[in-house]
């Protein structure tokens, strides 16, 4: 038996594609940044250290996870305007994957304790900077989530 096509307008239909696809970035990220953080777990685990590629691809991932996340949750917002909260959020977001990104890459950068052309280590300090960039960025997510929005409208 064939489901009727239920009657959408093309807003919402757009913002399903959105949700969807933000939600599909997001688990590719998260499988992304696993391979970069734990290859062991997939049995990709060559080296006893932790060098330039598993660095570079679970920063990759943690970069996906923030634009899905992104595109997730501003589906979410429908045709509300955004709030001062939700701004500074997305820019929390961006901040945060650039922290993480700096500290995880530093050596790459220059920055870190073993510049090029020495092989690039993940030490404790960029392992530091990588967390506090996380940490940045799901204070962005929490604060660029519509569940803010709702709640100014139930006050008034």
């Amino acid at each position: 038996m064939a489901r009727a096509a239920s009657p959408q307008s093309p807003k919402a239909s757009s913002r399903t594609l959105k949700r969807r696809l933000g939600i599909f970035i997001c688990f590719s990220g998260m499988l992304v940044f696993l391979v970069g953080a734990a290859p062991h777990w997939f049995g990709l685990d060559r080296s006893p250290v932790v060098g330039f590629v598993q660095i570079t691809v679970f920063v990759l991932g943690l970069g996906l996870l923030a634009l899905g996340g992104y595109f997730a949750l501003d589906a979410l917002w429908r045709d509300t305007p955004k709030n001062i909260a939700a701004e500074l959020g997305t820019r929390l977001v961006g901040t945060g994957y650039v922290i993480a990104l700096t500290s995880g890459l530093a050596d790459v950068f220059g920055l870190g304790t073993r510049p090029l052309p020495s092989v690039p280590f993940f030490g404790y300090w960029q392992g530091a900077g990588v967390l506090i960039g996380e940490i940045v960025i799901i204070v962005g997510f929490v604060l660029f989530s519509p569940f803010w929005a709702r709640r100014e409208k139930a006050a008034k």
